[in-house]
């Protein structure tokens, strides 16, 4: 009896648990909720109850009407517990029915309990299987494979570890009742709640798996969105110069190209993560988003700049990082805001110091603008502008190769001419 009643104070204590956890836990709906509830109060009772009738067994006549009803409630309740269960799975309309399924046996219990059909208590208060106790075995047998079959439903979709919970849901269930079949050992219940606590996990598992796949997806949606948004921006402010976008498809080309090259090579290997290129790749549009604060006069004149105009052309490197801290600040992450800042005020910058707008020099100047410096002066020597014609590719290399070590970073400029074929 002592080993029974700690296995039962077990059981009680891991149900008292599991509500707790049920009624705080954000995870889950109203409906799931209340499903889970009813499981594990359910368990608590049905435990509670059979404990009191083992308890008070024999104890008289007296006992005889009170146990009568509290083992009627038990054995009612508990064939529904695995459709408690399948409720909080998320299998709603399979619960309903079996509910229904079910509700005849609460019925057959309670017109048999005054002849004994199922159990009876004698007049001395002692317990007794009836005649026909045999259907209350067949309700809970056909209630755990209604269980097994339904988890089987829900994890078929899952990944194979989820599988390995249902098996252990089968293997702790026969090891639970294998005791009370062939010993008249009472640890059925520990076995139901330990079951119980399996599915619960089991179903969590599912839960997590679901809001893991939703983050993900939401993730990449809002990843999407901002790079068509950044990308928008983009080609809105090169249309002013009469480009149509695709100078910035071909320099995130050129600038994606590069960096893989060079860490391929290994040239700046350890900082070309597959972060810093995704991030470089995707906020390389954002390099001329300066050009917003440059007057359309000067933007789309066709013919040579004076001192003055081409100063104004200048502003558009000075006042690219603060353009894209305003626009993409708080909107997205801040390594990718600081390195489209850098793109856009450094990336007319030279290796020798004679850029602008600050004159930075050697590798004092962010890696991620001398990259962008290399992509977007040859998409402009091999481009057309309404200043200008396009030159030979092979002529543009050349002028990339000869400006190594003063203009371009030399050691970027030499993957890029080596690997002109990429290009």
């Amino acid at each position: 009896m002592t080993a029974y009643s700690g296995a039962i104070a077990l059981t009680e204590l891991l149900m008292i648990t599991l509500t707790f956890h049920v009624l705080y836990y954000p995870g889950f709906t109203k409906t799931e909720k209340r499903w889970y509830l009813c499981t594990f109060v359910t368990v608590f009772f049905c435990a509670g109850a059979e404990f009191i009738a083992i308890h008070f067994d024999g104890r008289g006549q007296a006992f005889v009407l009170p146990l009568t009803v509290l083992t009627v409630i038990q054995f009612s309740a508990t064939p529904l517990l695995p459709v408690f269960f399948v409720g909080a799975l998320g299998l709603r309309r399979q619960a309903v029915v079996a509910s229904a399924v079910f509700g005849l046996h609460l019925l057959a219990e309670i017109v048999s309990a005054p002849f004994g059909w199922i159990f009876r208590f004698d007049s001395a208060g002692r317990y007794f299987r009836g005649e026909y106790y045999i259907a209350y075995e067949a309700f809970f047998i056909i209630s755990l494979v209604f269980l097994i079959v339904c988890l089987f439903v829900v994890g078929r979709r899952f990944r194979k570890r989820d599988v390995y919970t249902i098996v252990m849901v089968l293997v702790v269930m026969v090891a639970a009742l294998l005791p009370l079949i062939l010993y008249r050992v009472y640890t059925d219940y520990l076995g139901i709640g330990i079951c119980a606590c399996l599915c619960y996990i089991y179903y969590n598992d599912l839960i997590q798996e679901d809001i893991q796949e939703k983050l993900v997806a939401d993730q990449e949606k809002m990843y999407r969105m901002q790079e068509h948004t950044i990308s928008g921006m983009a080609n809105l402010i090169e249309s002013r110069d009469f480009e149509t976008g695709e100078h910035v498809m071909r320099a995130s080309r050129y600038v994606r190209t590069l960096a893989e090259c060079a860490r391929r090579d290994g040239v700046y290997a350890e900082a070309l993560d597959e972060r810093f290129v995704s991030t470089l790749y995707m906020m390389t549009p954002m390099h001329d988003i300066g050009k917003i604060v440059v007057p359309d006069h000067i933007l789309k004149k066709q013919g040579k700049l004076t001192e003055e105009e081409y100063e104004q052309i200048k502003r558009h490197a000075s006042e690219g990082g603060r353009v894209v801290r305003e626009v993409l600040g708080g909107v997205t992450d801040e390594d990718y805001v600081a390195m489209a800042s850098d793109i856009a005020t450094y990336h007319h910058e030279r290796w020798d110091g004679k850029g602008y707008p600050t004159g930075l020099s050697g590798e004092s100047i962010p890696l991620s603008a001398r990259i962008m410096a290399v992509a977007d002066v040859f998409d402009a020597l091999v481009s057309e502008r309404c200043y200008k014609k396009p030159l030979p590719k092979e002529k543009a290399f050349e002028l990339i190769r000869q400006e190594a070590g003063t203009h371009f970073d030399p050691r970027l400029a030499e993957v890029f001419v080596n690997h002109r074929e990429e290009f």
